[in-house]
């Protein structure tokens, strides 16, 4: 189901301001760090998030905020001036469908940004306060540090074609495992192995050879999207437990499998 850029409606806060503006009172500043939930609260109880789900705020060097609750991004330009996280813009937020249980966490979180929440920095530890409810983050460096580019194994979450991105189901059984110069995985229908080339930033892969087995309706699609994804030079890059491959064209996402 392909991801395109929307407005969401009924949590956008146009407000002015300037993107940048921190609390100086505080002494600290979130810009330039990315932070993950490590809890949440309402009404001084625990809320539970949907499964293998956590929130992700980025707050960008030119003044975004980028955020997510494991399923679509969304972003707008933010304030962090008098301790507030204030929203310059519209929200807008892929559109992508997402799992059963993570049904509604977009909005919840889009609510509560929107909200003029109140944020409190402790070192690496964020608090983002909205009315009863209290998200507690740890920075993503200490949370969920850089994994290895080798010797994972990494599944397969989004292909990026131009500015849209899909996500199939069972696109998880696809993977792919870099050891030097090897790679080695599963199109989710067959198997494959070829050779891959190193420079600082970038992969550039050889003719994979795989398996014959026939593949039908989405297994055949998604076999053709990882091959043509793995095809010549690439760029990368490993964040935290997710691999990022781009070309002039699209792309592959993956995540790490543990």
């Amino acid at each position: 189901m392909n991801k395109r850029m929307i407005a969401l409606a009924g949590t956008v806060l146009l407000l002015a301001g300037c993107g940048q503006d921190t609390d100086p009172a505080a002494g600290a500043s979130p810009v330039g760090r990315t932070y993950l939930s490590t809890s949440v609260t309402e009404d001084g109880k625990p809320k539970q998030l949907a499964p293998k789900t956590r929130v992700r705020l980025q707050f960008t060097d030119d003044g975004r905020l980028v955020a997510d609750a494991g399923c679509n991004s969304m972003q707008t330009k933010v304030s962090t001036k008098d301790g507030k996280l204030t929203l310059n813009g519209e929200l807008a937020s892929t559109a992508m469908g997402c799992p059963g249980p993570q049904q509604g966490q977009d909005q919840w979180l889009a609510g509560i940004i929107s909200a003029k929440p109140t944020w409190k920095l402790d070192g690496n530890k964020l608090d983002l306060t909205a009315g009863s409810t209290t998200i507690s983050l740890t920075d993503r460096k200490i949370a969920e540090p850089d994994l290895a580019v080798d010797g994972t194994k990494w599944a397969l979450s989004t292909v990026i074609n131009g500015e849209a991105a899909s996500h199939q189901a069972g696109s998880e059984r696809a993977w792919i495992t870099l050891n030097g110069e090897r790679v080695t995985g599963s199109t989710g229908c067959n198997d494959f192995q070829g050779t891959v080339a190193r420079s600082t930033g970038k992969l550039t892969f050889g003719e994979l050879a795989t398996t014959r087995r026939a593949c039908a309706g989405d297994a055949a699609t998604l076999e053709s999207q990882l091959l043509q994804g793995l095809r010549g030079e690439v760029t990368y890059q490993v964040t935290g437990a997710e691999l990022q491959l781009r070309s002039a064209t699209g792309g592959l996402d993956f995540t790490a499998v543990r």
